[in-house]
């Protein structure tokens, strides 16, 4: 079967804009006769036929959001879902959601896959591999043919769009600041997270907490990885070897590990280790024992501002409308794991 062009193919072997490719088969009065008749012509040859959708045309709209997250077993990511397709139904909007599974590749096919008129924008987090890699230029080709993104949790600070994001920093002190306040003094800094923005926002805030109670830092209790295997592994050796009364852990599964491995190392929790995660799983707040104090991120909360944002941004009449960048609040839930002020 002979394979259908797309806007963006036809656009991209005439060197010129989607836009332009757009009005032409469209016959907009904006578009000379001469162009027309080329892109049509084009446009037949390679077996063109319109999107059923839309056009995704300025007038037009599919009333379609797409969603991009990195890993669909994260609780995290799931509640961000949830409450965006909350506000979509609500507001009569539709929501397409896709998994990067943390490749680029995947995601950059996808946000290509899905910006020929399926939808009218993103809402995504971005990929591990492209954090890792520093690698956004398939975000700022969208844009620029059009479509708005909005960025949540993990974000490209170089990527002009919408974004909301959780006070990782301060979420970070205040967390190292309480075990401080605890009577802590050796607290271990554990992340699997050390690719990605988020990781490291946080490992800053910890050290600020530190400097700010004249606490050294000390190397030997911070361990920064990419890798849960690698943390685990990890672990167990940073417990046996130093005096440890004290953990920050940047991601759940993080908290789980440090957890289990410092009871199985003969800690008692929270009388000899005191441990504080980010992220408010049901595993860490419900299945463990004893229960584990986190740091709750607000994933529903974060996926409705997301959904009325970028709604806003497609609804304006406005094509000027200023890009927001929208801070959520994270709250320590104090369980089981950390002893009481």
């Amino acid at each position: 079967m002979k394979a259908k062009a797309t806007l963006k193919q036809i656009a991209k072997e005439l060197n010129v804009s989607v836009s332009t490719v757009s009005k032409a088969l469209n016959d907009s009065p904006e578009i000379s006769e001469q162009t027309k008749t080329r892109i049509k012509e084009y446009a037949k040859l390679k077996n063109y036929k319109p999107n059923v959708i839309g056009l995704n045309l300025k007038n037009r709209s599919t009333k379609t959001i797409g969603v991009i997250i990195p890993n669909i077993l994260d609780s995290f990511f799931a509640k961000v879902f949830s409450g965006i397709e909350k506000i979509a139904d609500q507001m009569g909007y539709n929501v397409i959601m896709c998994i990067s599974n943390e490749s680029l590749k995947k995601e950059a096919n996808t946000l290509n896959m899905l910006s020929n008129g399926t939808i009218d924008g993103f809402i995504l987090s971005i990929s591990e591999e492209a954090q890792k890699l520093h690698e956004y230029g398939h975000f700022q080709e969208i844009i620029n043919e059009g479509t708005p993104i909005l960025m949540f949790d993990r974000i490209a600070e170089d990527i002009v769009c919408d974004k909301v994001i959780v006070d990782d920093f301060d979420s970070a002190l205040n967390a190292t600041q309480h075990l401080i306040n605890t009577g802590c003094k050796n607290i271990a800094l554990f992340s699997s997270i050390d690719n990605l923005s988020v990781g490291k926002l946080r490992v800053e805030g910890y050290l600020q907490a530190l400097k700010n109670n004249n606490i050294p830092v000390n190397p030997d209790l911070i361990v920064r990885t990419d890798s849960e295997d690698d943390l685990k592994n990890k672990i167990g050796a940073v417990l046996e070897n130093n005096k440890v009364d004290g953990i920050f852990a940047l991601a759940e599964n993080d908290s789980v590990a440090s957890l289990r491995i410092g009871l199985k190392k003969g800690y008692k929790v929270p009388e000899d280790l005191s441990i504080i995660g980010f992220a408010d799983g049901i595993l860490a707040s419900r299945r463990l024992s004893p229960s584990l104090s986190t740091l709750s991120q607000y994933g529903v909360e974060i996926g409705e501002e997301a959904a009325r944002r970028m709604i806003k941004r497609l609804e304006s009449k406005n094509e000027e409308l200023p890009y927001e960048t929208i801070v959520i609040k994270t709250q320590l839930r104090e369980r089981e794991s950390t002893r009481k002020l």
